[in-house]
């Protein structure tokens, strides 16, 4: 049985996919709604915590 590889992407791709600025993906970094995790000093953020935060904010009422 194999699991499935976990796919990291940078703030950029993050950016693009959302699109949203650089200053917004990090305020959602900083706020914990978006997972992260910094190796060195490069920042990824898993695929699945991007779908968790988009899930999420389709839940929200406006």
């Amino acid at each position: 049985m194999t699991t499935a590889p976990v796919v990291l992407l940078t703030v950029p791709e993050v950016m693009t996919r959302l699109k949203y600025g650089r200053s917004k993906v990090y305020d959602l970094i900083r706020s914990k709604r978006l997972a992260s995790i910094k190796e060195g000093g490069c920042r990824r953020i898993p695929e699945s915590a991007l779908q968790e935060y988009v899930r999420a904010s389709l839940e929200e009422p406006a």
